[in-house]
């Protein structure tokens, strides 16, 4: 390969504002060695310098993932995937079809179903229990924070009508009070003592499979929302990325957010910063990086446990008693953000609810104070209430918005599962994007996956249109809660280098950084709005090498007949 790469052809996105037209950028082993006007490139390149033509594509810095699950989206990618099921029955045909296909395993694991395939968000164990013969089964949420069970993965575990439900989660139950199959946030959790527990290796190819995924969808780094912990029935990520790092298989870079144990004590905090400078001292490089620590504020708002300032309401409209679930106490969590913070730890927050959010809020206050000013670069994620008197403490606090666009749409989870049992005016707060951006506040982008998808041109079509392609409906919360193209492309490249402190080299497309490209054709800011959609990486760059082509992967998925099938 040319020691010298001359992108031209085409707009330049560098990591902010509106593209460059008419400039081509030159890489040199590996890095950006000039961004010029296309009319110079004679004086600055070299003669055997490779040239690609970007034929009006848009050539973009990479982009980063700041909130994704990758080692466990790849598992579940291996094990039982209903992220496809488009239905119970369908969901139910698939695990029907892998319990067939997979007569060996004892216990059927994996996830992706939709909570607004089945009542209420809660899938039975009868279901389960037909469609896999009787086998134990356990299978996540798409989003994370509910397990179905079958009958048999209950009685192992040993969980019966006079189980009481944990703090943190709750148990759907029967009319005698046996559990009904679905099992909401820490409930989940009862079935750890006999859940098998998934081995190295299998962790390990989960990395391999979710970074092939990523990196065909542009993304060149991400921040792994929950490592050093094992949750789920899921080993601890760290083994499969020092694995990968130790064999040379590991082609982004990673920010690790150590999981904070909910339930655990202060004394977290000098463990995390040990990982931290151990991974520090051993990859200088900072192709992984412990300086970051996840702690979940709530839960979600369609099981009702994300953390609200009012009560959810039941079915025919009235208030219940239930404001939601939050997972620590506010003020042993300020306790934890300011020895954090102190530790120069930069502390990532699920905060979901208005609740949820104010709390985090509060504690970031807090640790401004104690502290002064620090280069924590905090970030709250999800964010899917948020009240008007809360948003421009973000920018005061220096706190960053960390987006899962994806979600900023009207779809059938959200409009059968969460807005009917919210209070009236609630639906115009959902996910003001539109109002951070007003205030000045900082943005990240992320996409949860595997609880949705991991496309960052689908998340970004969302931000902009605050709705799905094809959609008839009024953009979500209205639309000035819209974000421009430049702004939510700038989120998920410049905004999440910085939450993952790699903006020193990452994120941008300037002189000295590393040369992380995609190339994004249509170019979606030549498209309608309507149709950003229709934009597809065509390639992939990693400090100057192509690691993705949609070429090579058409070829591979459709390979030239040989002579006998021809």
């Amino acid at each position: 390969m040319a020691r010298e790469l001359i992108f031209h052809g085409g707009p330049v996105f560098t990591g902010s504002g509106a593209p460059l037209e008419q400039h081509a950028v030159i890489v040199r082993e590996g890095r950006i060695a000039a961004v010029v006007p296309e009319h110079e490139l004679d004086d600055a390149a070299s003669d055997d310098a490779q040239r690609i033509d970007l034929g009006g594509a848009l050539l973009s810095p990479g982009f980063q993932d700041a909130h994704i699950h990758p080692v466990g989206g790849g598992i579940e990618l291996l094990q039982c995937n209903l992220s496809e099921s488009t239905s119970a029955a369908d969901a139910a045909r698939l695990v029907r079809a892998y319990a067939d296909a997979n007569p060996q395993e004892e216990w059927i694991l994996g996830g992706g179903w939709s909570m607004d395939h089945f009542p209420g968000g809660n899938p039975p164990r009868d279901l389960l229990d037909e469609a896999a013969g009787g086998r134990p089964v356990l299978l996540q949420s798409r989003d994370h924070h509910s397990t179905w069970a079958s009958t048999a993965a209950i009685e192992r575990a040993g969980i019966t009508a006079d189980t009481p439900d944990p703090a943190d989660g709750r148990i759907v139950r029967e009319a005698d009070g046996f559990p009904a199959g679905t099992f909401h946030e820490g409930a989940g959790d009862l079935f750890a003592h006999v859940r098998p527990t998934t081995s190295d290796e299998l962790a390990y190819q989960g990395l391999l499979r979710a970074q092939q995924e990523l990196i065909a969808l542009g993304i060149t780094g991400w921040q792994d929302a929950m490592v050093a912990a094992n949750v789920a029935g899921i080993s601890d990520p760290l083994a499969a990325y020092e694995r990968a790092l130790q064999e040379g298989t590991l082609a982004v870079h990673v920010v690790g957010a150590q999981w904070w144990v909910r339930d655990g004590g202060i004394e977290q905090v000098e463990r995390m910063v040990e990982r931290r400078e151990r991974a520090a001292e051993s990859r200088p490089d900072r192709r992984l990086d412990l300086g970051t620590t996840k702690i979940m504020v709530d839960g979600v708002a369609e099981n009702q446990t994300a953390a609200m300032l009012t009560p959810y309401r039941d079915e025919t409209g009235h208030d219940t008693c239930n404001h939601g679930l939050s997972f620590i106490e506010p003020a042993k969590l300020r306790d934890y953000v300011v020895a954090l913070d102190a530790a120069g730890q930069q502390v990532h927050m699920h905060a979901l609810g208005d609740r949820a959010v104010r709390e985090a809020l509060d504690a970031l206050d807090v640790a401004h104070e104690a502290n002064g000013a620090t280069d924590g670069r905090h970030h709250l994620a999800h964010l899917q209430i948020v009240a008007e008197a809360d948003i421009p403490r973000f920018a005061d606090l220096g706190a960053i918005a960390n987006l899962q666009a994806l979600w900023a749409t009207h779809e059938d989870q959200l409009d059968e599962l969460t807005l009917p049992f919210l209070q009236e005016g609630q639906e115009a707060r959902q996910y003001p994007f539109g109002d951070f951006a007003r205030a000045g506040v900082r943005f990240a982008a992320g996409s949860d996956w595997p609880v949705s998808s991991a496309d960052p041109i689908a998340a970004i079509h969302i931000a902009v249109n605050r709705a799905y392609p094809g959609s008839t409906r009024e953009p979500l919360g209205g639309h000035h809660q819209r974000l421009d193209l430049e702004t939510a492309l700038a989120a998920y490249t410049s905004g999440s280098a910085y939450v993952n402190r790699r903006d020193d080299d990452t994120g941008r497309i300037r002189e000295g950084y590393l040369a992380n490209l995609v190339v994004l054709d249509p170019n979606p800011f030549d498209v309608d709005e309507a149709d950003i959609h229709r934009t597809r990486v065509t390639s992939t760059w990693i400090e100057g090498k192509p690691v993705y082509t949609a070429a090579a992967a058409s070829r591979a998925a459709h390979p030239a007949p040989t002579r006998k099938e021809s």
